[in-house]
């Protein structure tokens, strides 16, 4: 599926190479403006910088919003954003359909759609679907607003360099997105680019992981079992490219009890918790505390350094030496990825509790 939601309908359509790639949202509340200046600011958080790790593909991620907006508000009709894609080197692929990527799906995609897939530039298995995919988090995000609900991330990790966590309690993360290279501590950053840059250079890519928090969320929201608000989250978290793992709050394996649990008390007619070890969720449901994960992320998969790989036509291994344009790290691209699949798993929960 390329679509999730229960109450909004999110639904991404295109490919890397084709005409276009983009989104369609559906049950969002009529009467809301938006805000275009700040969606685009989204959408300029998500694309490549001029650096020595970013891809040098261009594109200029113009969102052109086919239907549900009228005079600047929605309309209530399903929103359906369009991106063109305007800087594709197709023949940079030409080889994968036969001889796939290691780390990449172009093996298991070709078993799935038996050979049909568009392999160029990955297709629907990108990281450019990410670019619709901010968009749609962006309106959320707005939508989120009139809720009190506001939600950041952060790089916590790349290659083992770590920046500051949040605070648990209250995590600060305003000023953080209008930072080039999205981290807490500007100084640990710097460490961060040094290993990305040296990785770069040996020909090779670097993974990590993000922390997001999600500020302002009600008591209550979530359910049950298969209804969790921690597995909605990873769902949806899982459909970002190249994450691979996820943990919400603060364990640790040597934790007791005594240690872990978050005990309770009154702010003034408020229950709080002392500490925030579960993220801000219990039994699949949100307890009012910041819900507090991390998303693990791993390595680009296209590098330019000589791999193993088979060639499939012929049915013997060979050799590959992968061309075209990639990010050596997708780490500081992905903060708003995060950021954005989170607003659309929260929208999603709560706009049945109370229409705006």
């Amino acid at each position: 599926m390329s679509s999730f939601g229960k109450n909004i309908k999110f639904m991404i359509f295109g490919e890397s190479h084709g005409k276009g790639i983009g989104v369609v949202i559906e049950n969002l509340p009529a009467g809301l403006t938006l805000d275009m200046d700040k969606i685009k600011k989204d959408m300029i958080r998500r694309a490549p910088t001029k650096n020595d790790w970013s891809t040098k593909r261009s594109e200029t991620d113009e969102v052109e919003i086919i239907s549900g907006l009228f005079e600047g508000k929605l309309t209530g009709a399903p929103l359906c954003g369009m991106i063109k894609n305007t800087d594709t080197k197709s023949k940079d692929y030409s080889d994968l359909k036969i001889k796939p990527r290691p780390g990449h799906a172009d093996y298991t995609a070709q078993f799935k759609y038996n050979n049909h897939q568009d392999f160029r530039g990955g297709g629907h298995f990108s990281g450019r679907l990410t670019a619709p995919i901010v968009f749609a988090g962006a309106v959320a995000k707005q939508v989120l607003r009139k809720y009190g609900i506001s939600i950041g991330a952060h790089i916590l990790n790349i290659g083992g360099q770590k920046d500051v966590a949040f605070n648990p309690i209250n995590p600060d993360f305003s000023g953080i997105c209008d930072k080039s290279f999205p981290v807490i501590d500007d100084k640990l950053g710097l460490k961060m680019q040094d290993i990305i840059k040296s990785t770069s250079k040996n020909l090779d890519s670097v993974g990590g992981s993000i922390e997001c928090a999600i500020k302002g969320i009600m008591p209550g929201i979530g359910g049950p079992l298969f209804s969790g608000l921690e597995g909605n989250i990873s769902s949806a978290i899982f459909g970002i490219p190249a994450v691979k793992g996820i943990t919400f709050g603060q364990i640790k394996d040597t934790m007791l009890g005594s240690d872990f649990n978050d005990e309770y008390y009154y702010q003034g007619d408020e229950v709080k918790t002392k500490t925030n070890n579960c993220g801000g969720i219990l039994g699949g449901i949100s307890n009012g505390m910041p819900i507090i994960f991390t998303a693990n992320f791993k390595p680009t998969p296209s590098i330019a350094k000589e791999q193993d790989t088979v060639d499939l036509h012929n049915k013997e291994n060979t050799k590959l030496k992968i061309h075209g344009r990639h990010d050596a790290c997708i780490l500081p691209r992905a903060v708003v990825v995060v950021e954005a699949v989170s607003a659309l798993v929260i929208l999603d929960e709560i706009i049945n509790v109370e229409r705006i």
